[in-house]
């Protein structure tokens, strides 16, 4: 599920192959989009709210216009089903993650080119994240790592071992400084972006399934597979 910048629309994947576009105020269903072979398993929208990204099991990208519902491109090289997208800041760049095939792929919004294939994860790759100002990919993987790429080069410049689980689900602060990363081990671990040092670590009643920064930057959500929801303050410095 996804909320846009101006709080108007929710979009949200489903196992029944569709996408759906939402008025936050009304509740009513805009559009359903529909494309997709298989469920639909991560969406993300643009910062100016003008496009809809979806990762589905078929193994394909689309990108759609929220305010028609067009379908713009299909996405295609990925092996297997695509389990995270994410869109960078100046609403460019799409990556996507997948777990069948351990790559990430990051493409051109406008053209749909795919612009570098990213390699090197022992694992599927179960969550991505861009930084704010679209210079830097984060990657959560099941060989238990995290790591930390540049976008134009495609270089993987961090390699962040400690989780002792796959890591399920990965964000980034508001302000592109840190990183935050949810395990199934129960930890959830703050990295430095740019030195790639472990900052903090909390462990948790049970393994964690999603989380997200706050704005505000000083608090995390975090949800677990139990059904737990957490409100984390970190203390910078």
């Amino acid at each position: 599920m996804a909320l846009s910048g101006d709080g108007r629309y929710i979009v949200s994947g489903s196992d029944d192959r569709t996408v759906a576009v939402w008025d936050l105020q009304t509740g009513a269903r805009l559009h359903e989009l529909t494309g997709h072979q298989r469920g639909v398993d991560s969406v993300a929208l643009s910062g100016d709210g003008r496009y809809i990204v979806s990762g589905s099991g078929d193994g394909t990208v689309a990108v759609w216009d929220l305010q028609t519902g067009a379908r713009l491109h299909e996405l295609t090289g990925h092996q297997r089903g695509v389990d995270s997208v994410a869109l960078s800041g100046d609403g460019r760049y799409i990556v996507s993650g997948c777990c069948g095939d351990w790559t990430l792929a990051v493409w051109d919004l406008q053209t749909g080119a795919r612009l570098h294939e990213l390699t090197g994860h022992k694992g599927g790759v179960r969550s991505v994240a861009l930084s704010g100002d679209g210079r830097y990919i984060v990657s959560g993987c099941d060989d238990e790592t995290v790591a930390v790429w540049d976008l134009q080069t495609g270089a993987r410049l961090h390699e962040l071992t400690g989780h002792q689980g796959e890591v399920r689900s990965v964000a980034l602060s508001g302000d592109g400084r840190y990183i935050v990363s949810g395990s199934s081990d129960g930890t959830v671990a703050v990295w430095d972006l740019q030195t790639g040092a472990r900052l903090a670590t909390v462990a948790l009643e049970s393994g964690i399934a999603c989380l997200r920064w706050h704005p505000a930057v000083r608090f995390l959500v975090v949800g677990d597979v139990i059904g737990n929801l957490y409100c984390l303050e970190y203390r910078q410095g």
